[in-house]
């Protein structure tokens, strides 16, 4: 069974910036740059036949280019961290996208997304690392410097079986625009 996600890659260039970030925390599980993306919407582990409606459903969308633009680091989990994250604006193409594939999957029977869509790029994955560490971490990295670009497609990802991460494979390309 295929684990799927939607997503928006990175350039390499803007990978390149971020991977800068990684480093510095005991505990932490840094993802590699190739494997920087910007989740839209999380599917699951899913047959073949569900897996090919997918895919066609989403050759149906027809979404204007995205401007991506970022917001500097962050961590997921409050009191108890689980993920360092680079925040991603949530600007009106990006979130109709979004919203675009959550209404198109639900119509085809996927199960809806129960957590609020939150954009942003995962840099590590966390486990049992104490909330000031994280503090710390980010006090000491100061501003992210990553460049702002335009997305002109977003795909559809399978992930590696298990774990659920990476490497990531691109199963098929939306063009936007």
């Amino acid at each position: 069974m295929p684990r799927l996600f939607t997503a928006l890659e990175l350039p390499e260039t803007v990978a390149s910036q971020m991977a800068l970030a990684r480093g510095g925390v005991v505990g932490a599980r840094w993802l590699e740059p190739q494997d920087y993306h910007i989740t839209l919407r999380f599917v699951g582990d899913i047959d073949a036949g569900a897996a090919r409606d997918i895919a066609e459903t989403l050759a149906d969308i027809r979404r204007p280019k995205a401007h991506v633009r970022f917001d500097g680091l962050s961590w997921f989990g409050g009191d108890k961290p689980r993920a360092i994250v680079v925040r991603v604006r949530a600007d009106r193409e990006l979130m109709d996208l979004q919203a675009d594939q959550e209404r198109r999957l639900r119509r085809i029977g996927v199960e809806p997304e129960t957590r609020k869509f939150t954009p942003h790029v995962t840099l590590a994955r966390l486990r049992g690392v104490a909330q000031r560490r994280i503090a710390d971490y980010l006090a000491s990295r100061g501003a992210l410097q990553a460049d702002a670009f335009t997305a002109e497609r977003f795909v559809l990802y399978s992930a590696r079986d298990g774990s659920g991460g990476g490497p990531y494979v691109v199963e098929a390309a939306y063009p936007l625009g």
